[in-house]
């Protein structure tokens, strides 16, 4: 991303990324959940956070509606606010996941080019990212939705709503895919369980430098 002003520079701390992997027994990564409102983004990511926690991982969870609240609070809902808001999470995630937290991202996020700029994000600072695609059926989704936001939006009253008046772009090779309109909730989190645990196992890549030369 190109900065507004050269008169800026990146502080790099004496803690190293492996300092913090090494105090909390794992490495930051982000584990991305993305598909339709009512796929079971939410319930999965509450769910994962709880059973990592169980474990003694530190998780915490970036969901879209709960940033919207703040740090997206500018933005609405046209492809670009979108994308940008897509962009604000994936650097959030990116800095939690600096921190040794594993980051459960939980927003729609529709468009496939958001997506991959995220994961480039992670990428190149060395953090380990998965993308979860919640392949759920529009008519599934439809029959959850207890907020009444579909019969809105199908109803014209809300604008830019995926899977209704704004397109949804599925991932063409996720880390994971959860069908959870076939798999049982427990099924479904056992799986998120052994990707994130999986990805946070790794060793955590040296990027802590790549912005400065040290103190």
């Amino acid at each position: 991303m190109d900065l507004k002003s050269d008169n800026i520079t990146w502080t790099v701390s004496p803690v190293t990324r492996e300092n913090r992997s090494e105090l909390l027994r794992h490495a930051g990564s982000v584990i991305w959940l993305t598909g339709l409102s009512g796929s079971g983004k939410s319930t999965l990511a509450t769910r994962l956070q709880y059973r990592l926690h169980l474990r003694g991982m530190s998780a915490f969870i970036l969901d879209g509606d709960n940033i919207r609240h703040g740090l997206c609070s500018n933005l609405a809902f046209s492809p670009e606010d979108r994308s940008e808001n897509i962009r604000r999470a994936g650097e959030a995630a990116k800095l939690m996941a600096e921190a040794g937290i594993i980051v459960i991202c939980s927003l729609i996020s529709p468009f496939r080019a958001d997506r991959i700029r995220v994961r480039e994000i992670c990428g190149l600072a060395g953090i380990p990212f998965a993308e979860v695609f919640l392949n759920t059926p529009l008519e599934i989704c439809e029959a959850r939705d207890v907020k009444g936001l579909y019969k809105r939006a199908r109803a014209g009253e809300i604008k830019d709503f995926t899977g209704i008046n704004s397109p949804y772009e599925a991932p063409e090779e996720p880390e994971l895919e959860i069908r959870s309109g076939e798999s049982s909730l427990e099924d479904s989190v056992d799986a998120l369980l052994g990707l994130a645990t999986s990805v946070s196992r790794k060793p955590p890549a040296a990027a802590d430098s790549s912005h400065g030369s040290g103190i």
